[in-house]
């Protein structure tokens, strides 16, 4: 693969069947992810809410016309740092027969330079602590651990 000619691009519904699809074929996906076909009705309500809602972007990586990579990005005001935005990163993932070429990182430079374009001061991601590899991996693109993050499942 020649990554200088991978594209990026807001999803489209077509696009929802290969992003279910990755999002489920990696060892903790496969734990709360369930493809199959036809998808689950609130894959297709997601996608609505995210595609109609102008601070939510799920974002494509493309070599030619095949899917390679995925990501969301959010865009939220906050009243700290003077009223700020900020730009969160979820739901990264490459193709498995494509890992380890440099798509995960221009995924997230992609995320970075469109942060910046939308005017925030920051990037903020999570991991999950069960991914020490990807957390490393967060690191060499810049970002630092400088908070303990919490979650609760309800």
């Amino acid at each position: 693969m020649n990554t200088n000619q991978v594209t990026f691009r807001e999803a489209t519904i077509q696009d929802l069947d290969r992003i279910v699809y990755m999002l489920a074929d990696d060892v903790l996906g496969n734990k709360r992810e369930l493809y199959k076909q036809p998808l689950l009705e609130s894959y297709i309500k997601a996608f609505q809410s995210i595609n109609s809602d102008p601070n939510n972007e799920l974002i494509v990586a493309c070599y030619g016309k095949e899917i390679v990579g995925v990501q969301q990005i959010t865009f939220t005001p906050y009243i700290t740092y003077q009223g700020g935005w900020r730009a969160t990163i979820e739901g990264v993932r490459t193709a498995s027969s494509e890992r380890g070429k440099g798509i995960g990182s221009m995924l997230i430079q992609w995320a970075i330079q469109r942060a910046k374009e939308r005017g925030c001061h920051m990037v903020q991601l999570t991991t999950d602590k069960n991914r020490p590899e990807a957390l490393h991996f967060y690191e060499k693109l810049g970002f630092n651990a400088s908070h303990q993050g919490l979650k609760m499942h309800l």
